[in-house]
């Protein structure tokens, strides 16, 4: 008779199969839940007995190896349920971005090379009432029958159902994640199966293989911030509970009822919930790691942060495409909060220069790195992984981050800004970064954000937005000379703006380029 298989052992090999993890789940411990939404829970035996009657439905129905299962909609059991089963039937999952546009929607459905799209009624909805014309998918629903779509209920395999066993390659894609859009289309990001089990594999050390670990999560599935905490989960068989929408007061009250043990938040959502009036009502002392990632996370939050919620804080500074993988242990570096960590056990990081020549270390410059979790490049789009990419003096390629940071003597990353949001104002760089840092210790100023303008005069010339509390009586210039008094010359706003709120994405960076739109630029 075989053995069950122990999910904590079968990690620490090299390479493993994710569908043996949430098979063994089943047997193991069948009625530990799996999933939880605001809608519904569902056991481990229920969860692998959906996710295996979908997968085999999908193999009925032609899906080849490694070919993309589109889902489209709001965070849910059942798209979670989707995303697993794609890749327990052999596929690869494709989650496409709700805030695309109809036109980058149809383009990353036909990027993917999907055959299904497995998606809600309010987003079908929406395609439908547009022009665009889509890839010719079948559409399988996730909430309910549509008159020219079965329910996902309807259209899965019968009970009992399992679906054949494949044992997937290291190179084979896992998943393809699609770049947010904001500017063009986006690009597919392929995970093979082996950068998602380098980083599964080391959930042990942040105690995903504890009794009881439970998992709030908040920000969109088709993210890849919340998938790193996801399979994680999912791996070593916790509990997922999934938010559609992120709520002060509900989080909460999630956090403190189901007892939850790992998080992973956006910088926004840290400070909100720091803002919240009722934060310290709530009893969260069953939280033992807390991630944050995706965005600037100042110093001071972090200190607030870590000062008023139990459990470790470990912010994550890397990208989708991987390369550069930073970790700080916000709990234990107090003198270090400036920085976004060192680099993570088997990642590299460098800096280099304008020409792209290696800088010494403590340089300012772009970052590049590598790691065990890169990416395997973009799908369909060779040029633009090559755009993205850095190779040293071996030959051997290296991830270019965008951004622009140095490595001190201790091997801590200071982060200046996006490369591409650098200003050049009479000659001289100025980073956004250090002028949003200096606008938010204003008084009255809640949320900041700088960018470059035309300037006849120099180029280029920094425009500040800031966001105001309610109560504040602070004219703008008299911030604007505030802030101007504690720059360098050549770093002076020309102007502040006051907006209501700063345009942000689903993980909460903040949108440049609708301010730019808002100026004209």
């Amino acid at each position: 008779m075989t053995m069950p298989l122990d999910p904590v052992t079968y990690l620490q090999h090299d390479f493993g199969s994710f569908a043996a993890l949430i098979n063994a789940h089943a047997v193991n411990q069948p009625e530990r839940v799996a999933l939880r939404d605001e809608a519904q829970q569902l056991t481990w035996s229920e969860t692998a007995a959906l996710v295996n009657r979908i997968a085999a439905q999908l193999q009925a129905e032609g899906l080849q190896r490694g070919q993309a299962v589109s889902i489209l909609g709001t965070t849910t059991v059942q798209y979670a349920l989707v995303y697993l089963a794609a890749i327990v039937a052999g596929g690869c999952a494709a989650p496409l971005t709700t805030s695309a546009t109809a036109t980058q929607l149809a383009a990353m459905m036909a990027d993917s090379g999907a055959s299904h799209l497995f998606i809600d009624s309010a987003k079908r909805a929406e395609l439908l009432a547009s022009p665009v014309e889509l890839p010719p998918l079948k559409h399988i629903m996730l909430d309910q029958t549509a008159q020219d779509a079965p329910s996902m209920q309807d259209w899965m395999a019968e009970a009992g159902v399992l679906a054949a066993v494949c044992e997937p390659a290291k190179t084979d894609p896992f998943n393809i994640i699609y770049s947010s859009g904001t500017t063009g289309t986006p690009k597919g990001i392929v995970h093979s199966h082996q950068m998602r089990w380098y980083q599964i594999a080391i959930g042990e050390a942040a105690g995903y293989d504890k009794p009881g670990q439970t998992a709030l999560l908040s920000t969109p599935l088709y993210s890849n911030t919340t998938l790193a905490v996801f399979l994680v989960t999912m791996a070593y068989g916790g509990t997922a509970v999934l938010m559609p929408k992120f709520d002060c007061q509900r989080w909460l009250e999630l956090a403190e009822t189901l007892r939850v043990t790992h998080t992973m938040l956006v910088p926004i959502q840290y400070q909100r919930l720091m803002d919240f009036d009722r934060f310290d009502d709530y009893d969260l002392s069953s939280l033992v790691y807390k991630n944050c990632t995706s965005a600037p996370f100042s110093a001071e939050l972090k200190a607030e942060v870590v000062r008023r919620m139990p459990g470790a804080l470990v912010e994550i500074y890397s990208m989708t495409e991987g390369g550069v993988v930073c970790l700080l242990l916000a709990h234990l570096h107090p003198d270090k909060l400036h920085t976004v960590g060192v680099a993570w056990e088997g990642s590299e990081v460098i800096t280099i220069d304008e020409n792209l020549k290696r800088l010494p270390t403590g340089e300012m410059g772009e970052l590049v790195g590598r790691s065990r979790t890169m990416m395997s490049g973009y799908k369909n789009q060779p040029e633009k992984t090559e755009e993205a990419s850095w190779y040293d003096e071996n030959g051997d390629r290296w991830q270019r981050m965008g951004d622009i940071g140095c490595v001190d003597a201790d091997g801590f990353i200071t982060l200046m800004g996006r490369s591409k949001d650098m200003i050049i104002s009479g000659g001289f760089n100025i980073y956004p970064r250090d002028l949003e840092e200096v606008l938010l210790r204003q008084p009255g100023v809640v949320d900041a954000a700088v960018i470059g303008v035309a300037s006849k005069q120099w180029g280029e010339t920094p425009l500040g937005f800031v966001v105001l509390s309610p109560d504040t009586e602070t004219p703008l210039d008299t911030l604007l000379g505030l802030a101007n008094a504690e720059l360098g010359k050549t770093q002076r706003l020309s102007a502040l703006k006051q907006i209501d709120e700063l345009p942000r994405s689903h993980i909460g960076k903040i949108l440049k380029t609708e301010l730019r739109a808002l100026v004209g630029e």
